[in-house]
């Protein structure tokens, strides 16, 4: 079965439901003096995403093989969206304990929430195990830690799971495969900071005798892409990972490695509406590379965030003024680096569309003309977009950064301690209007100084 070709793709039901949604957030106020930017996330998006990775993976797996679907956490940490997402079968992947707060106050089931983090404290591992929340081990002094932990009796019987000491617990590997476009984002390089080298020397022999000390070892995890990073690379660290669990599992002559959690990382186009790679297209890839993957011998776990979430989103900012320096327009908005971090600071890797819209939400038209998107930041380089070809934009009219509804939520820089912008989701009503949701208010000046120690 060929995957969806592009064209298939609802890219312009995405954008019509977009347009829509910016017309009514202008005719429901929701910019106004005190709040010239907001966040919208298309819920229907949403559930379109997830029913798309749940069928990708229903397609190649065998009949009853268990998969888990987690959501990183990172790339939306907002408890509301977090329990749409459990409400369509996706659990929470954390990094932290605040995520692990928030993936708590969303209602997720600890049994459906995966710990990752390469400097878990004590507390937080003695946390996870009390919890049966399953957890992966970065590196060789962070097992010992667990070791100890676990033959000290954390975790007793009586907490989530009455009938074991902890939840499952895995190794992250890096099968060192080398990066992607992106160097930041790149997690399987040489000298990555994640996993345990499978390189270098005496890696391999080492995940192998800590299978081998500890019986309860029982998954193995590798997050080898992220974006920038090739579907073809991504499905060889895969293979990697099974490769070692089979090894594992013949040396013990058991079952004992029975998941494979093969994290996310699905990159995202950011140049249109399209939804390409797809997540179908990605499962096939798997199938053809790793075909014992979908055997039905181990349980699955994934780690997806950006490619659930991102072309869900926009960021809808009033442009303030307008100004020409050196023969270029700049218009000035509310939308800089304190939204945009990412883009601003690395443009060429991080670059966003920009979409025109009158003051009533009605998509600008006219010639376009080369001109900044600029940010209130008090620095220079607050720019979301340079020397960019869009129709003229005026004060009053609305400037929308599309593509920004993964990490641009939720990764907010305090410069200026400006105030965390409001985030809505809409939907078509029953008569096709969008309506409002309040995924996330605002945060007042009033929080902006507590969350700075000025009650102290």
């Amino acid at each position: 079965m060929p995957d969806v070709p592009p064209a298939a793709v609802p890219a312009a039901d995405r954008s019509r439901r977009r347009d829509l949604a910016v017309a009514a957030a202008v005719a429901h106020n929701l910019l106004d003096d005190e709040h010239p930017l907001i966040g919208l996330l298309d819920l229907q998006d949403l559930r379109e995403r997830a029913s798309a990775l749940h069928a990708a993976f229903d397609e190649v797996t065998a009949p009853g093989q268990h998969v888990l679907h987690t959501f990183a956490v990172k790339a939306a940490a907002l408890p509301a969206v977090l329990r749409r997402l459990a409400a369509l079968g996706i659990g929470a992947e954390v990094a932290s304990p605040g995520e692990l707060a928030l993936a708590r106050a969303a209602g997720v089931d600890p049994a459906r929430i995966v710990l990752d983090s390469p400097a878990k404290t004590r507390a937080e591992l003695r946390d996870a195990l009390g919890q049966g929340i399953a957890l992966n081990a970065d590196n060789p002094q962070e097992l010992d830690r667990l070791t100890e932990l676990i033959a000290t009796g954390t975790g007793p019987a009586g907490g989530t799971h009455p009938d074991r000491t902890h939840g499952p617990i895995g190794i992250r590997v890096n099968p060192q495969l080398g990066g992607g476009s992106i160097d930041a984002m790149s997690t399987a390089t040489a000298t990555s900071k994640f996993g345990v080298p499978l390189r270098d020397e005496g890696g391999r022999a080492w995940v192998l005798r800590a299978f081998a000390e500890r019986p309860w070892l029982t998954r193995l995890h590798c997050h080898t892409g992220s974006q920038g990073v090739p579907l073809e690379r991504m499905a060889a660290g895969v293979r990697a990972t099974y490769e070692l669990a089979e090894e594992i599992n013949t040396a013990a002559g058991r079952r004992q490695v029975d998941t494979l959690d093969i994290g996310g990382g699905l990159p995202v186009h950011f140049g249109g509406d399209d939804t390409i790679p797809t997540f179908a297209a990605y499962a096939r890839l798997l199938r053809r590379e790793v075909p014992g993957l979908f055997d039905g011998r181990y349980a699955l776990v994934t780690e997806f965030g950006r490619a659930l979430l991102a072309k869900a989103g926009l960021i809808l900012t009033r442009v303030e003024y307008t100004k020409t320096a050196g023969g270029r327009p700049i218009a000035i908005t509310h939308a800089g680096a304190q939204v945009a971090t990412r883009t601003v600071f690395a443009p060429d890797a991080w670059p966003i569309r920009v979409a025109a819209y009158d003051a009533k939400g009605r998509p600008k038209t006219g010639t376009p003309v080369r001109q900044d998107v600029a940010g209130p930041c008090c620095f220079a380089g607050d720019l979301v977009a340079r020397d960019r070809a869009l129709p003229p934009l005026a004060p009053g009219d609305l400037a929308a950064l599309l593509d920004t509804g993964a990490y641009y939520f939720s990764t907010p820089f305090g410069y200026n301690s400006l105030p965390r912008p409001a985030v809505h989701g809409y939907e078509p009503g029953p008569d096709g209007r969008p309506g409002f949701t309040v995924l996330r208010r605002a945060q007042t000046l009033a929080e902006v100084v507590a969350e700075a120690g000025g009650d102290l």
